[in-house]
Order: C-alpha cells, then sequence, then structure tokens
C-alpha cells in the first residue's frame, strides 16, 4: 500500500537541536562490542529493542530526538554507529558492503542481549537494514526503511535514469582521487553543499554542524566512509563473499514501512514505485510531502506519528 501523508504540524526546516541535547533526552553514551569492533552506541530507555541506523553524511547523533521519544513510548532505544564513522571503527575484514553492514546489524542485537529487535534505518542505515532482514528475518520483528528504496529500482535508475544519475553524482565523483581533500576542503564545506541538496528546506543548527563536523575530523573517518561508495558498485572478488552478498540483497520476509520525502534532493521517490515486490510479509510506503532527505530532522514528529503506530500495530 502507497500513500501521500496529509500535510504534518511541523514546521517545514524548523531546527530540532540535537548535539547537545542528550541528557534532555535521557540519552546515555557506551560501546558495545560486535561483529570484530566496538561499537559506539546511544541509548535511552527499557523494553523492546529499536535499534536506529544513521546513513551518510550523518552520525548517530542525529537519532538523539528519536531515541527520547521511543524511551518515553516504553522501547529501548539504540543508535550505533555505522562501521567506519569513528576513528577505530575501519572494517575488520575491509568490507563496507550491504552483507557487511547487515552483518553488524545482527550481530549488534545479539549482543545487546536479545533474540529481536524492530530496525529503523535511513540512507545507508537503510541498507542495513534492509541486509540483516535478508540474511536473517527471525532476528527482526519490524523493519522501516527512510529515504533509500529497496528493490530493483534504484541499482536500474543508475544505469538508465538521468534524473537520478544527476542527482548521485556525488557517488560517482567518491570514486576519484580527488575525492578525499575535496571532501575535507574550506571545513567540510563538501558536507554542507549535500545537506543543502538533498534537504533544501532545512537548515541544520550550528551546534548539530559542528559535532557533525567533528566525526568526519576523526583521523580515518573520511577514507573509511567513502569506502561504502568506492565498493558500492563492484561486486566482492571471493565466490563465497558474492554469494552472501546476493543473500543480503534478496527478498524481505519482514513486515516494512517505507517513508520517503516528496523534496528528497538525493533520491527520488518514485524508485520506490515497485519497492512492494521485494517485500513478501505486508509492506506500506508514506511519501511526505514537504520534507527531503533527512525527514527525521525535518519533521520528526510526523515521521514518529507514522512509525510509532507502526511499530505497535
Amino acid at each position: 500500500m502507497t500513500r501521500t501523508a496529509a500535510p504534518s504540524p511541523d514546521r517545514p526546516g524548523a531546527p530540532v537541536q540535537t548535539g547537545q541535547n542528550f541528557e534532555s533526552n535521557g540519552v546515555r553514551k557506551r560501546v558495545v562490542r560486535a561483529n570484530g569492533l566496538e561499537f559506539p552506541v546511544l541509548e535511552a530507555g527499557d523494553g523492546p529493542l529499536v535499534l536506529c541506523l544513521h546513513g551518510f553524511p550523518d552520525h548517530s547523533q542525529s537519532w538523539i530526538h528519536v531515541l527520547g521519544r521511543l524511551a518515553r513510548e516504553g522501547y529501548r532505544a539504540v543508535a550505533p554507529s555505522m562501521r567506519g564513522f569513528w576513528a577505530g571503527g575501519a572494517a575488520p575484514d575491509g568490507s563496507y558492503r550491504t552483507a557487511a553492514i547487515g552483518q553488524d546489524v545482527l550481530a549488534l542485537i545479539e549482543a545487546l542481549g536479545v533474540e529481536q529487535a524492530y530496525v529503523i534505518g535511513h540512507d545507508f542505515g537503510a541498507r542495513a537494514a534492509y541486509s540483516a532482514a535478508s540474511l536473517d528475518a527471525s532476528r527482526i520483528r519490524k523493519l522501516v526503511g527512510l529515504a533509500v528504496p529497496y528493490g530493483k529500482g534504484l541499482p536500474q535508475a543508475f544505469v538508465s535514469d538521468g534524473d537520478q544519475q544527476r542527482r548521485s553524482w556525488y557517488m560517482f565523483f567518491f570514486h576519484s582521487r580527488f575525492a578525499e581533500p575535496a571532501v575535507q576542503l574550506n571545513d567540510f564545506a563538501f558536507l554542507d553543499r549535500l545537506w543543502r541538496e538533498w534537504s533544501p528546506g532545512y537548515k541544520m543548527p550550528a551546534s548539530d554542524r559542528l559535532a557533525l563536523i567533528d566525526t568526519f575530523r576523526q583521523p580515518g573517518v573520511v577514507p573509511q566512509t567513502l569506502a561504502y561508495y568506492r565498493q558500492l558498485f563492484t561486486p566482492p572478488s571471493e565466490a563465497e563473499a558474492r554469494a552472501l552478498e546476493a543473500r543480503a540483497n534478496g527478498p524481505i520476509a519482514v513486515p516494512t514501512l517505507y517513508l520517503h520525502g516528496e523534496e528528497d534532493g538525493c533520491m527520488s521517490a518514485r524508485l520506490s514505485d515497485n519497492m512492494a515486490a521485494a517485500i513478501t510479509k505486508g509492506f506500506e510506503r508514506v511519501v511526505m510531502p514537504g520534507v527531503g532527505h533527512f525527514l527525521h530532522l525535518e519533521k520528526p514528529e510526523a515521521v514518529l506519528g507514522h512509525i510509532l503506530p507502526f511499530l505497535k500495530s
């Protein structure tokens, strides 16, 4: 089922202060060892586990408001840093592909002491969520994807859709030798440009920008995070790894909610038109008007207004 959301009470572009708002949201920091890495995580509340996975160019702090709200609703909400997004977070196996980040999700669920979790993923975090569900649906209660769709539509668009090729220019640029210095030039102005293009109606608060740039200033983080894109279009050389990657991109037998901003400058909402074909156990898509790529920051209450009833249903 697909529907367009009604206008929400959130003001377009209203800033959600996250960078300095840990205590007021009841968020605590710790480290969780899983899949050969020591993941920095943000955690709030007690109850059924909800993992919140960030994308690029982003970090776990963008979930702080969501974590606090989920905790108040009776959930244990955890936002880990994705592999590569901290100084000691280089992939132990060198992989930033779909299967690797999906295995991280499954390992984190186990390390957090539960058998199942709800999983919410934005951007590359959505890819990690889809991968985990494809690899082991029994570990995922329900899945929520934001801003990056699943299925054949997206890879086909990279080849045949001029509009999406234009939107995805940065992916191709990241394969060049100029990418790393360009991203860091002028105090990471490149990342500011991506946020402006992808969420044209949103202005990031200054404290949040400082926290975000501090993430990318850490040693190794820029090349590690660009590796997600540099490995995106090339399959692994080993047959076993290729087979695992195929499994990680298979059908999803988990109830799934997908949210996409109508004004998203990164991914066109129409790329999710046929997403239901890849979901075998219940699927709903909501296209939200007046919101861009970082919809959980632009209209957090409207986004939660879709997510919470889905988790509780």
